[in-house]
């Protein structure tokens, strides 16, 4: 029976002959996104994480952006913006942190309901969102503790489902991938918030998913090729599972498309994130987290074959 294959059966490229070049580009872009977090842009917090305030509206025809504009600048609050998402009528109202603590904040809903009461009659105010700067800078440390939390977890995984090796080189590819997406929304600065959070931990669960089929397939043939050299043990291990790797990608991939597409302003950014993580998280798994292996257990791993290996391999 025919059956369609992304990559034909029985591959033999050779992954581990560009393990260099591979790690060189992923330490140039994390320390480029390092830069862009750090130094320059810097990320573009929301206002889970820097306090503000989100009101949706509904105004009884369709909006006009202009009146409301003026409207709203005229009550002298800071960093106004407006964005329609649904239907015409449907608006977004998103006010900065406004001076002078939590009242400050409800001063500010409630001069902007009263503006609209007189300017715009009959409009609803569906939602109102306040968070101040105590909630934020909480948000932000239970938004990092997540994170640092989920990757421990999958260190002490990896770290008992398999040697040591592979529990320090996933995570290390990990810490490497992350650094990668935090860096993606600095430099296109998309709004870092807790939905951010979400996509990354995401991409956190993608990515190790991953790499654990490969490594489990490399745990596998250490048993079943026990002269092998560590490094052609790895390419085999890599060729042999990258078909369900890329058809995986692929389905995610294309099914996460129409959200960046289409989708609305929350799922059209996290949409666009995971597309990005998805990419990350698959090469990684075969550039990053595979050479890092290599260079971890050759000798543990692979203790005499490394060293009949090393004299009758020509150096790459």
């Amino acid at each position: 029976m025919w059956r369609f294959r992304l990559v034909p059966d029985n591959t033999r490229i050779q992954f581990m002959k560009g393990r260099i070049a591979g790690l060189v580009v992923s330490a140039v872009l994390s320390t480029l996104s390092l830069l862009a977090f750090f130094v320059w842009p810097g990320l573009n917090y929301g206002i889970d994480f820097k306090g503000g305030i989100i009101m949706e509206i509904r105004t009884p025809g369709p909006a006009d952006f202009g009146k409301l504009r003026s409207t709203l600048e005229a009550l002298h609050l800071d960093a106004v913006g407006l964005q329609q998402f649904g239907s015409p009528e449907d608006v977004m109202i998103r006010l900065g942190k406004q001076p002078g603590g939590d009242s400050a904040q409800q001063a500010a809903v409630t001069a902007v309901r009263a503006a609209l009461d007189k300017d715009f009659p009959g409009t609803q105010v569906r939602r109102v969102d306040a968070v101040g700067g105590t909630v934020s800078a909480e948000l932000f440390e239970k938004g990092l503790l997540a994170l640092g939390l989920a990757l421990g977890a999958m260190l002490i995984y990896i770290w008992f489902r398999f040697e040591w090796q592979f529990g320090v080189g996933a995570v290390a590819t990990l810490v490497l991938d992350m650094t990668k997406i935090v860096g993606f929304y600095a430099a296109f600065q998309l709004q870092f918030n807790l939905t951010a959070v979400v996509a990354i931990l995401t991409i956190m669960g993608y990515s190790i998913n991953d790499k654990v089929v490969v490594y489990d397939r490399v745990r596998e043939n250490l048993r079943l090729y026990k002269g092998m050299p560590l490094r052609e043990l790895i390419d085999l291990s890599i060729n042999e599972t990258l078909n369900r790797t890329i058809a995986t990608s692929m389905t995610v991939f294309l099914a996460t498309l129409p959200l960046a597409v289409i989708g609305g302003e929350a799922l059209r950014d996290f949409a666009i994130v995971l597309l990005v993580g998805i990419v990350v998280g698959t090469s990684s798994s075969i550039f990053i987290a595979a050479p890092i292996l290599l260079f971890l257990g050759q000798r543990a791993l692979r203790p005499g074959v490394a060293a009949r290996a090393a004299v009758s391999e020509p150096a790459q």
